[in-house]
Parts: structure tokens; C-alpha cells; sequence
């Protein structure tokens, strides 16, 4: 620790104020703006990609370490100087006077309660409704006790209780209508910035339509009975003519392994094959032979997941409530996410003709290209942020423009 913190932050003026911290509860970066100063920004976020020996670390398992980067980009190329914390600090005691205090999930609360009124304050919602959320995942935990005859513990994707959008000013929101009409109740300005990807890629224009038309993919991250797996095996298991190639942190869940062991490791056209880096070219095989993607979430804030696939021209067979927006012309939104609604879904695709299924990946490629990339997204913040500093009377010093 102390060797990499003699080097940390040669990248725009970043000083550290503590010399020995744990990340989460004492982690405290300053970032100094080379701007005029407009004001003075506390962003409870994701801390870790402002840790790298070398300047900033981002890894691509999830793109909230982006966009934590880039939300401390944008506020410091607007003129203010940025103090970041991580969301899970429930520690950290403001001691300067903030202009603004963004944040996402559980500190919003405790934090706004220190701060001043005329402080402004955002919070980045990147879940649904943590009330819709738990639900929604506690039952597909109780349609697997009725279905299997066994009780799974649901991993990672149970969010802690917290009340941040009543005690903020305004939100941010990653996902589509249906992500932030689970939060419409409290009746505060929310404001859409859709999830980017890490990576990009060209779309595969020499893809095997023919070849590839009865192989599918579920690629998701933890959480696998919130994700739908269970699902998607059961529905694929009771269909031999159609392949599925699983990529997720498997291993991760042992219950879920151990109840579908025969799904995942001895069914014949299933193939497991656990995490995939998406800048691998393990990921680019398995997306290019493959013609769509499976996936019944039963909540997301914006499912990076599936926006990562449609880069690469996959077809989105996905849920409502995967907060992704669908188009006939490049996907099926399911309804019920059911076995029977998945597999009519998988035989839908599969039937089309060559033209039409090289149609909708270019479609599906094309809406994510335009809408789902880092570009877009720090675009969108900045346009959400600019709005917000000259519509509220509470930034004096902030020329208007």
C-alpha cells in the first residue's frame, strides 16, 4: 500500500489525505480542477478505479468504474474540484462546504443529512427500486423452491434497504422507462444516461447465419437466479436441437451449481463455460457463432450485460424488467419470462431466414453503437449536469451558459 501511494496520482493534480486507508471506509481521493474554480463537488461512488499506481484503473468486469471516472471528468472540466469517497463509507464526515454531493445507492441518506441545505444533491441510481428489486428476486427464489423442490440463497443481488432518492435534489438513472418508473413515486426530476459498454467492436459482417442460427448465449454476472439462468437452462435442457453456451461466474454460486448440475455441466447442447473477458477472443468466438442472447432478468438499472452483447451484433431475447430498450426489428421482449415463452422466443429467431437474422444483428449492432457507448454516456452527463447548474438557484457561482 504505502509503495504504490508514493507513486499514485501524477494524473491531474491528485493529492491523497491519508496516508493509510481502508479503501472503503477511510479512502478519501481530492481531485483539483486546472479550470477556474467554480465550487466544490463530494462524489460517493465507486473508489476503486482512482487507486491505480499509474493514474486511472478501470476494469472492465462492470462499467460503474467508468463512470465513476467519468463523473468526476465532467464536474472537474466544469470548474469544480472533486472529493471522492466510496459509496460504502459510512465513516466519512464532510469537513469542507460542498456545492454538490453525487452519489449512488446506500450513503445518500446519512451523507445529506450533514450537508446544508443549500448543497445540491444528485444520486447516480444505478438499480431499480431497491423495494421492486428484492421482491422481484425473492420470488424467482420461490418459483425455484416450487419448481425444483429446493431453496437457493440468492447471491449479491438482495440491494440494502436505503431512502437516497427521497433525500435527493434530483437523479441520474442508467436504465430505460422501466427502471425509473420504479422510482416515480417520490416525484423528483430523474434524468436518463444510458449504461455504456467497455468495448466496442466492429460488426462481424462475415457471420455464418446459417451455421449459427440454432446457437444462443446467456452472458450475465452475479447473481444468476436474478439474472434468470435457472431459467434459461431448464428452458434449453428441454430443447436438444438448440444450443446454449452459458459465460457468468459460475463457480461463484455452489447451491446453484450443485441444483443444476446436470443442466450446466451434463446436457449435451449446453456449454458451460464460465466467466469470459469481454476483450478476450474467447468472448468474440462465442458471440460470432452465436445468433442471440438469452435473458430473463428480473430487475436491472440498465443491463450492461446485454447492451456488451448487442455490440457485437447479438439479437437481445430479454425481459421488461432488463431495462434495455427493444425493438421488433432487432429483438423480442419477453413478457412473462417463462419456460414456455423463452423457448418460443428461441425457435421465433431461429426460424427466421439468413436476410432477416443478418438484419436484426445489424440493427441490434446500430442501436448500440448509438446509444450504449462510453461517448454517449458522458455526453448525456454533461448535459445532465450543465442543466441542473443553470436551472438551480443554488449555484451562485457557476456562470450561467
Amino acid at each position: 500500500m504505502k509503495t504504490f501511494l508514493k507513486k499514485i496520482f501524477n494524473y491531474l493534480n491528485i493529492e491523497i489525505k491519508r496516508k493509510e486507508f481502508d479503501i472503503h471506509q477511510d479512502g478519501f481521493i481530492s481531485l483539483k480542477t486546472d479550470r477556474e474554480i467554480k465550487g466544490y463537488v463530494l462524489l460517493g461512488n465507486i473508489i476503486e478505479p482512482f487507486l491505480g499506481e499509474d493514474g486511472f484503473t478501470i476494469s472492465n468486469t462492470h462499467t460503474h468504474f467508468y463512470e465513476s471516472v467519468q463523473i468526476a471528468k465532467t464536474f472537474k472540466e466544469l470548474g469544480f474540484c472533486v472529493d471522492v469517497i466510496s459509496y460504502k463509507n459510512n465513516k466519512f464526515i464532510p469537513e469542507r462546504k460542498y456545492d454538490i454531493y453525487f452519489a449512488s445507492r446506500t450513503n445518500m441518506q446519512r451523507i445529506a443529512e450533514l450537508l446544508p441545505d443549500d448543497c445540491i444533491k444528485i444520486v447516480h441510481l444505478d438499480m431499480a427500486h431497491w423495494l421492486f428489486n428484492n421482491t422481484a428476486a425473492m420470488k424467482r427464489c420461490l418459483a425455484i423452491q416450487n419448481r425444483r423442490k429446493v431453496t437457493l440463497p440468492l447471491k449479491s443481488k438482495i440491494q440494502e434497504h436505503n431512502w437516497a432518492i427521497e433525500y435527493a435534489d434530483y437523479a441520474t438513472i442508467k436504465g430505460n422507462e422501466f427502471a425509473q418508473n420504479t422510482y416515480k413515486y417520490a416525484k423528483k426530476p430523474i434524468f436518463r444516461t444510458n449504461i455504456p459498454t467497455y468495448a466496442t467492436y466492429q460488426f462481424p459482417g462475415n457471420k455464418d447465419y446459417n451455421g449459427c442460427r440454432n446457437n444462443f448465449v446467456w452472458f450475465g454476472s452475479r447473481g444468476l437466479i436474478h439474472k434468470g439462468l435457472d431459467l434459461v437452462l431448464e428452458a434449453f435442457a428441454q430443447m436438444p436441437e438448440y444450443n446454449l453456451t452459458v459465460c457468468g461466474p459460475i463457480d461463484g454460486e455452489k447451491e446453484f451449481v450443485q441444483a443444476y448440475y446436470n443442466e450446466l455441466y451434463r446436457t449435451k447442447n449446453i456449454n458451460t463455460i464460465g466467466w469470459v473477458d469481454v476483450e478476450s477472443e474467447n468472448f468474440t468466438r462465442v458471440m460470432d457463432n452465436s445468433i442471440a442472447l438469452v435473458f430473463p432478468s428480473c430487475s436491472e438499472g440498465g443491463g450492461g450485460s446485454v447492451a456488451t452483447c448487442m455490440q457485437t451484433g447479438i439479437i437481445p431475447i430479454i425481459s421488461y424488467e432488463s431495462a434495455i430498450d427493444i425493438s421488433d426489428s432487432y429483438g423480442i421482449l419477453l413478457k412473462e419470462s417463462s419456460i414456455t415463452e423463452i423457448q418460443d422466443a428461441v425457435r421465433n429467431i431461429s426460424r427466421k431466414s439468413s436476410d432477416t437474422l443478418k438484419e436484426m444483428t445489424y440493427n441490434s449492432w446500430k442501436y448500440a453503437r448509438e446509444n450504449h457507448t462510453r461517448e454517449v454516456f458522458a455526453e448525456q452527463l454533461r448535459e445532465v449536469i450543465v442543466h441542473i447548474l443553470n436551472t438551480d438557484s443554488r449555484i451562485r457561482n457557476y456562470k450561467k451558459s
